[in-house]
């Protein structure tokens, strides 16, 4: 049986900002260290007798998200560029303004490309699929990966058994701070117990 657990990063300061996130490195805010620090307590009650592997993103809100609940869990995160924020290109670093008003390609498939510098879906996917092999490939039960909103909704649809070009109808999209459970039993059957609980945010 293997059994993961998915936190998307807490808020971050591009949240309250109006900046684009993607491939910057926004610090967490002070309210998102206080949800990451809620998150690690509430985990290190529920997962006492557990061992945990932790992987993260590489970007500072995902990786300082992933040290405050490591530090409650005894985990030292592992950190992976496979599981960093889509790319998007030249409006990194720009304002969610400036991103709207210059868009080159509105996005309606999973190969639409906002810049032509920008990942698309299938990106992402593509990136994140080796990624998500090697977990299931491994000997480890218990993991535990700390990532961003839209990469857990593609790791989502990836555990669903579902295709990349799914993602043109629907998606599972959670919040920030979200907390998902999921785990796979014995026989290779794979279930999701909750989606982005964001009560473990709460104190």
């Amino acid at each position: 049986m293997k059994t993961i657990i998915t936190i998307q990063h807490t808020q971050s300061i591009h949240h309250t900002n109006g900046m684009v996130g993607s491939w910057t490195d926004w610090n967490l805010s002070e309210l998102g260290k206080i949800q990451a620090g809620n998150i690690g307590r509430k985990l290190s009650r529920e997962l006492r007798d557990k061992n945990f592997v932790m992987y993260s993103s590489d970007l500072a809100r995902a990786r300082q998200t992933a040290e405050i609940v490591g530090k409650q869990l005894g985990i030292t995160p592992i950190l992976r560029r496979e599981l960093r924020e889509r790319n998007l290109g030249r409006c990194v670093g720009k304002s969610v303004q400036w991103l709207r008003e210059n868009m080159e390609c509105q996005e309606k498939t999973v190969d639409d490309r906002m810049f032509p510098d920008a990942e698309s879906r299938r990106d992402v996917w593509n990136r994140l699929d080796p990624f998500f092999k090697e977990i299931f490939s491994n000997k480890e039960e218990n993991l535990m990966i700390v990532s961003h909103g839209d990469l857990l909704s593609i790791f989502n649809a990836m555990w669903l058994g579902l295709r990349v070009e799914s993602l043109n109808e629907f998606e599972i999209y959670g919040l920030a701070g979200g907390v998902s459970y999921m785990f796979q039993n014995d026989d290779g059957k794979r279930f999701v117990k909750r989606i982005s609980d964001m009560s473990y945010c709460l104190d």
